[in-house]
């Protein structure tokens, strides 16, 4: 496998969707509007959500790797798209390849699990097992027949007159009203007809 396709820093790769420095924008003032959360200069999109800015600057500055660069996730997230790469993640006949952290004690898992982590690509899904800090080490390949982009992650916000409050951090359903009252960070998936499978390529160290 080779990571020479992507975007360094100091010699180590760096994920398609990390942040980085210089594509971190002041938050523009939000308030309650009638129709729900509102912020100064930017509009809802066509699924009605209204979204935290991001500039479109990757490579420039420093990566911030704990900080997910909300329109390339989306992009990752709508295209089926590898979130390290950015290239198509990898599709056979049981579906699209997926990396989670495994659960095998949760009741049906994993199916319907919910996630805001996009797919990967099979030269890409080593590299992404052992950087992804969410995976924390028990990391299972999935394949999923069904990824359902349904939800949003990001700050709910709660209303008093014109002025909006920010609350806690949470995933809802775009079809929920609540979803007027999110600043959407991440696009998030339900994910139907999932099957976890053996990837061999989990069980080798990878030089980045």
């Amino acid at each position: 496998m080779t990571t020479s396709h992507l975007l360094r820093f100091k010699g180590h790769p760096v994920p398609y969707i990390a942040a980085w420095s210089s594509e971190l924008v002041p938050l523009p003032p939000v308030y309650a509007a009638p129709g729900g959360l509102a912020m100064v200069g930017h509009v809802r999109d066509a699924d009605g959500v209204l979204w935290k800015p991001f500039g479109l600057r990757a490579g420039m500055g420093r990566p911030r790797y704990g900080t997910v660069h909300g329109p390339r996730q989306r992009r990752c997230m709508r295209r089926l798209l590898c979130q390290v790469c950015g290239r198509p993640a990898d599709r056979d006949e049981q579906g699209v390849l997926w990396l989670l952290e495994s659960d095998p004690e949760q009741p049906g898992w994993p199916e319907g699990q919910v996630t805001t982590h996009p797919p990967v690509c099979r030269p890409c899904a080593a590299l992404a097992a052992q950087t992804c800090p969410h995976l924390g080490g028990k990391v299972a390949a999935v394949r999923v027949g069904r990824p359902v982009m349904d939800a949003v992650y990001g700050q709910r916000y709660f209303p008093e007159r014109a002025t909006a409050y920010p609350s806690q951090r949470d995933v809802v359903l775009m079809s929920d009203p609540a979803a007027r009252w999110m600043l959407g960070g991440q696009l998030a998936a339900s994910l139907l007809d999932a099957t976890v499978v053996d990837l061999p390529e989990l069980r080798a160290e990878v030089p980045v």
